[in-house]
């Protein structure tokens, strides 16, 4: 059994320049956490050598520790193990990339967001940048691998090994990139030293064009060939391109001064965005009529499928999603059932209240038997199969006025397919698409049985 001080690995979650990310458990108590280790690319402790690179991992979890604000991740102990530090956090399973399906080839199509998501995920992501600003530290890294999600859906920002304190100045060599590309703002790969708050605000304006269209823009705002955002999403106006206009201008005077004023701004595109979504509830006529349709047979029978073999197993587009959409065909049964004829399921409508890991998943679909829970003792953790029949697309502006019949907040809803003797599949019914976790992953169960 590896360790790393006295804290036990139990994966290998990420790696960047300064060094890696594990899962690890803490002994005796068994909780999962996230250790980072300094580890350098080889390349970066060429460039800047070790001394320097410690320095830098110092001043990272120093930074971290003098932090606290509920979006920014919390820093809970540091340590060294044969000479390297590290520092340990609280452990999150989801990040906004993993979640739009931002790959390492940053520039592919991703997934996109409903409207509100985008607005929330933007809104907290503000709120701890100006904890951060008004600190004196630029982050210059914001982009959506950064943003953790935490089990409640909330943000918090991380990684600060390329923040910045007020006044310092950076020493290291002239071709050393500071940012990530598409998401660094253009005076931050000009001059790192010249990067001040809206630098932090650039890859905002960046990832709301992306969550909201699945794509990056291809051109400055300005530029004659720029496509606004309204252009790819019909939801979208004129008062969404001009936010993402400024926040995203290539100039930093062009863009908001601090997060105070961006957050303002947002909160006005906010008001904007339920006027209309006001406007469009109001008009009559947008209930589908029921369609007649032969039931369907899914299979029931857990799998064990590797990931390699999942998109093709499950028919998954290359992003994850649905090749196709189970009819519209869910309707209460009772106060804590919904029947899908077309499936031939009854689910329950809320599931279980708090997110749970996937042992413990089964434990709870053996109390709802042993509690013969709606008279029925056939519960069971649904097949992806299954599951997909609840996904829809991303929810357009009229999709917002049906009320949705399951308890919007259980989001994430574990399988009962695996992925390998450690991780299962699970789907995520807000942005309809299937994913596979870690078993120790925090999410929710929502039961079914046959008609």
């Amino acid at each position: 059994m590896k360790h790393i001080g006295h804290y036990i690995i139990r994966g290998l979650l990420g790696r960047g320049g300064m060094g890696k990310v594990y899962k690890v458990e803490v002994p005796v108590v068994g909780k999962i956490a996230a250790l980072k280790l300094l580890d350098p690319d080889p390349l970066l402790g060429k460039l800047l050598g070790m001394p320097r690179l410690r320095d830098l991992f110092l001043a990272e979890a120093k930074t971290m520790a003098r932090l606290n604000h509920p979006h920014i991740v919390e820093l809970h102990d540091f340590d060294e193990d044969q000479g390297r530090p590290f520092y340990v956090m609280a452990y999150h399973a989801n990040n906004l990339g993993t979640l739009i399906g931002e790959s390492y080839r940053t520039d592919q199509p991703s997934r996109t967001l409903p409207a509100d998501k985008a607005l929330d995920y933007l809104r907290q992501t503000l709120d701890g940048l100006a904890c951060l600003h008004d600190a004196g530290i630029v982050h210059r890294d914001i982009k959506p691998f950064n943003l953790l999600i935490t089990d409640r859906d909330g943000i918090k920002i991380c990684d600060f090994g390329l923040s910045k304190m007020r006044g310092e100045r950076f020493s290291g060599p002239s071709q050393l990139n500071v940012g990530s590309p598409f998401y660094a703002a253009p005076e931050q790969e000009k001059s790192p030293d010249k990067a001040g708050p809206p630098a932090d605000f650039y890859p905002l304006g960046i990832m709301l064009y992306r969550m909201l269209t699945g794509r990056l823009p291809e051109h400055p705002p300005h530029h004659r060939e720029y496509r606004k955002a309204s252009s790819l999403n019909p939801d979208l106006d004129a008062e969404w391109d001009t936010f993402i206009a400024r926040a995203s201008a290539a100039a930093p005077q062009g863009r908001f001064v601090h997060a105070g004023e961006m957050l303002q701004a947002l909160a006005a595109l906010t008001r904007h965005w339920e006027r209309a979504k006001e406007r469009t509830c109001a008009l009559p006529g947008l209930e589908s009529a029921s369609k007649s349709m032969s039931p369907a047979n899914l299979r029931s029978e857990p799998l064990k499928v590797a990931p390699r073999q999942a998109a093709r197993r499950f028919n998954l587009d290359s992003l994850w999603r649905p090749g196709k959409y189970a009819p519209q065909a869910h309707r209460m049964a009772g106060t804590e059932l919904v029947q899908d004829p077309y499936a031939r399921l009854l689910w329950q409508r809320s599931g279980i209240a708090y997110p749970c890991n996937w042992m413990q998943a089964r434990d709870y679909i053996r109390r709802l038997n042993a509690q013969r829970f709606a008279g029925r003792t056939e519960w069971r953790l649904p097949t992806i199969d299954e599951l997909i029949t609840l996904l829809r697309p991303t929810p357009q502006l009229q999709d917002l006025c049906i009320a949705p019949l399951f308890d919007p907040s259980q989001r994430w809803l574990w399988s009962a397919d695996r992925r390998s003797f450690t991780a299962a599949y699970y789907v995520d019914v807000q942005l309809g698409f299937v994913g596979w976790q870690d078993m120790s992953a925090p999410y929710y169960v929502r039961a079914v049985c046959g008609e």
